[in-house]
């Protein structure tokens, strides 16, 4: 059995910073959400359930990641939009109707615009010299500690 693709998926997500792995999250997100929003357009609903499904796990990673020691405050704010997102979801597959997971996509991609704003905002603004340089985070996995995982495939 080939696993090029899983492999690349693999390295890919290891090799990524912070950033890039919130903004994988977001793509796969909205790619499983147009997935589901089609099947239940073509009343395939097999379809329709494994795309709301999958975008569903994805908020929950999202939901799951928030650190509410760095600004709880936000993360309060994030955490509330993210459930949001994930009922309409889940109304969406309940319902067989795609506009709640459409009211779900709209606000996904909202968040994946603002995102990819706050990146390039980011990395055009020098560092301020009273802030920390943060390090690049380590690449060593063995003494990490685990706290869950995230399968694309379902």
């Amino acid at each position: 059995m080939d696993q090029g693709p899983n492999e690349y998926l693999r390295n890919a997500i290891l090799t990524a910073n912070p950033e890039q792995l919130l903004l994988m999250l977001y793509d796969g997100a909205i790619r499983f959400t147009r997935q589901g929003i089609e099947g239940a357009e073509k009343r395939n609903w097999e379809q329709a359930f494994t795309g709301y499904t999958r975008a569903q796990k994805i908020v929950l990673e999202l939901i799951g990641s928030l650190n509410y020691d760095v600004d709880e405050r936000l993360c309060t704010t994030m955490a509330g939009l993210y459930k949001f997102v994930y009922r309409r979801l889940v109304e969406a597959g309940m319902s067989r109707d795609p506009a709640a997971a459409r009211d779900a996509l709209k606000i996904l991609e909202y968040q994946r615009e603002t995102w990819i704003l706050l990146i390039d905002k980011l990395r055009k603004e020098p560092a301020s010299p009273l802030e920390p340089e943060i390090p690049a985070p380590s690449r060593t996995f063995v003494e990490e500690p685990v706290y869950g995982t995230l399968s694309v495939h379902g």
